[in-house]
């Protein structure tokens, strides 16, 4: 039996699983970039703006995002383009406004962009792969048809089982191949940030990206939702770009920097390349 999507009521109005995790994503995340934040020499405030600005900017753009890419059915409901209650909203697209967020505010803010996004990049991880479990409730994100054996071969717990039983088929748990992916990411991240003699500033954040385009694009070739750009899958292509695009920066920033360091005080003019 599938479990129900909506958490509570508040009179008439339904309030989902997915919207109760999304939300306790973000403040857990921002609860672990203040502490970081105020370890760097920033204040809380440089973080909250953000969040302020950034969550419906990228709740926006992650529907705009959606909506692009699957253009042949809301040019035919166009009144349905803002039920985003009803999902569809995509993650890069939602990256794409948090970054260009972050870019605005720290240049007002005259905030180190790499140190800022450095900070808060190891739980914009962990939130996604909290987030990952309101596909869970919605019963979305999911892969190809499997067996009931399968699932229980996985050792997982029943519920999760029961949840992945969908149209009259149990389906590949890609969700929680990303959640795993992405919570493994944070750990490994935040074990190793702050050793200078692995990250010098700015590859923080370039390792999250490169850490978490490499496992989407593996999990999204298992998916069977995918927005698609003619005969290729939209994140698959954005994940090699992403991918190698980091690694290309990496390299080009300890070129031309080779001392690049970590800055204790956030509110510096450096922008280094």
């Amino acid at each position: 039996m599938a479990l129900n999507p909506i958490a509570f009521k508040i009179g008439a109005w339904p309030v989902h699983w997915y919207g109760v995790i999304i939300a306790s994503a973000v403040v857990l995340a921002v609860v672990l970039s203040v502490r970081e934040a105020k370890r760097r020499k920033l204040i809380s405030d440089d973080i909250y703006d953000v969040i302020l600005i950034g969550m419906p900017v990228a709740l926006v753009t992650a529907r705009i995002y959606y909506v692009i890419f699957e253009w042949s059915y809301y040019s035919q409901h166009p009144a349905l383009i803002p039920a985003i209650w009803d999902g569809g909203i995509a993650i890069y697209g939602g990256l794409i406004g948090g970054l260009l967020v972050v870019l605005l505010v720290t240049r007002h803010k005259l905030i180190n962009t790499w140190l800022y996004l450095d900070i808060i990049a190891p739980t914009v991880i962990l939130a996604q792969g909290i987030g990952r479990w309101g596909n869970f409730m919605n019963q979305e994100a999911y892969g190809r048809i499997v067996s009931h054996s399968f699932l229980t071969n996985l050792h997982v717990p029943t519920f999760i089982v029961n949840q992945m039983f969908i149209g009259g088929h149990y389906r590949m748990p890609t969700y929680l191949w990303e959640s795993l992916w992405d919570v493994i990411g944070f750990i490994v991240i935040m074990l190793l940030r702050h050793r200078p003699q692995l990250f010098k500033q700015g590859e923080v954040v370039l390792t999250y990206i490169i850490w978490y385009s490499f496992g989407r694009f593996w999990i999204e070739g298992m998916r069977t939702d995918s927005l698609y750009w003619g005969p290729f899958r939209v994140s698959q292509v954005l994940s090699l770009i992403l991918f190698f695009g980091a690694i290309i920066l990496w390299y080009v920033r300890r070129k031309r920097n080779p001392e690049n360091r970590w800055y204790l005080d956030g509110h510096s003019l450096s922008q280094n390349v």
